[in-house]
């Protein structure tokens, strides 16, 4: 079978407020973006999920599929398509509130699944949150695991119970992938690379932390690598963190670093490599930000 990527997590509906006040509804959910930014660069992808069979469901599904997504039936049993509140202020910066529910459908891993992404509300809202642990640790067995905190404080509470579970699920990871923002939250206020650092420790092979405009920095056991964001007009942030995980993975797929048998390679990931792979994502998530929505490009968009 072609080796392919599995996602597993939210798919939702934005509501976006511009500073203006127009409401506009588009597909999203963190790792719904990832797995959509997969597929436009033409990686092979597998999204599970948990829509309702609504007019918004039908809606995410078909913006998936559109995509070059792959999402089964067995995605659309929710009693209602979960959605996200999605405030715009004059910087282009998003705040959310949520409306939703989240449980996992039967999820198959085999060796033809190369790597396993999920994060956010889909690993800590329960009943859904335990299950994403279980599928993670089970397809370590055949895959790279990476994990994106993208801490949502209105879902996941007090930050010390949402910090434990990210740590248990980092414990699992290869490739953790967190911004600034996520750390600061999470631990209340430590400092980034000493966070990093412990994470490493815990068992990830490498640590990628995203820095807003003043682009991202990565720690493995070759040392530290930081590379700037690219120059652009911001529009809004809306998916810009979820199209730097998707170009992470792709990145790391062109590295041949991907799949549980290349693990000892990736936590030994060189420095030119991983600074390739760096910039692969901030030049992705860049064209993410110049446009309104969480619209990743595809892969002709980058040359």
């Amino acid at each position: 079978m072609t080796a392919h990527a599995l996602v597993v997590g939210e798919a939702l509906v934005d509501i976006v407020i511009s500073p203006a006040g127009d409401h506009t509804e588009i597909p999203g959910g963190s790792p719904a973006n990832v797995a959509l930014t997969l597929g436009r660069l033409g990686r092979e992808v597998e999204l599970v999920t948990w829509l309702g069979n609504d007019e918004r469901g039908h809606r995410v599904g078909a913006h998936i599929r559109e995509s070059h997504v792959r999402i089964d039936d067995a995605s659309f049993g929710a009693t209602h398509t979960s959605t996200a509140l999605a405030s715009i202020d004059e910087t282009g910066a998003a705040t959310y509130q949520f409306d939703l529910a989240w449980q996992v459908p039967t999820v198959c891993v085999d060796p033809s699944v190369i790597v396993t992404h999920s994060g956010s509300i889909a690993a800590t809202l329960e009943p859904g949150g335990s299950s994403v642990v279980r599928v993670l640790s089970q397809a370590r067995e055949f895959s790279t695991i990476t994990y994106d905190p993208n801490a949502r404080p209105t879902i996941m509470g007090d930050p010390k119970n949402a910090l434990a579970r990210v740590e248990e699920i980092v414990a699992i990871s290869d490739v953790v992938k967190v911004s600034d923002e996520d750390i600061e939250w999470l631990t209340g206020g430590s400092r980034i690379e000493a966070t990093a650092r412990r994470w490493l420790s815990m068992g990830a092979g490498l640590i990628v932390v995203t820095l807003g405009s003043r682009g991202a920095w990565a720690v493995c056991a070759q040392g530290t690598v930081k590379v700037p964001a690219p120059v652009c007009d911001v529009v809004d942030t809306v998916g810009a963190g979820d199209s730097f995980m998707g170009g992470l993975i792709d990145a790391l797929w062109r590295e041949n670093l991907l799949g549980a048998d290349r693990r000892v390679e990736l936590a030994g990931v060189d420095i030119d490599a991983l600074t390739r792979v760096l910039e692969h994502s901030t030049a992705i998530s860049a064209i993410t930000v110049s446009r309104a929505g969480a619209n990743p490009p595809w892969a002709a968009e980058l040359v």
